[in-house]
């Protein structure tokens, strides 16, 4: 049986990681699906970087974020020099509600 692979990037004290998770065995649950589920802790904006981190939680399926656009952006860590107005104390500005 194919076990798809989920992987639910977070950082610590994200309060929407665990809703994430219980969302994505839900639909899992709902598909017949029985995925391979890794949490997955980014600690800093070296590793946001490198993992390519929107924001958290990210939600990913074979490596894929299920974040529609999610491939044609680069904005994966916070910036000093962001003006959009949003804290850029990390990993404040990364939440996703």
């Amino acid at each position: 049986m194919w076990r798809p692979s989920v992987q639910i990037l977070f950082f610590e004290g994200c309060p929407n990681h665990q809703q994430a998770s219980e969302l994505v065995e839900q639909v899992a649950h709902e598909l017949g699906l029985q995925p391979e589920i890794a949490l997955v802790e980014v600690t800093d904006v070296e590793a946001a970087e490198r993992l390519r981190f929107l924001g958290s939680p990210t939600i990913r399926v074979e490596g894929r974020d299920v974040e529609p656009g999610a491939d044609e952006r680069d904005d994966f860590a916070p910036s000093p020099a962001a003006s959009t107005g949003a804290s850029t104390d990390w990993p404040a500005n990364l939440t996703h509600n």
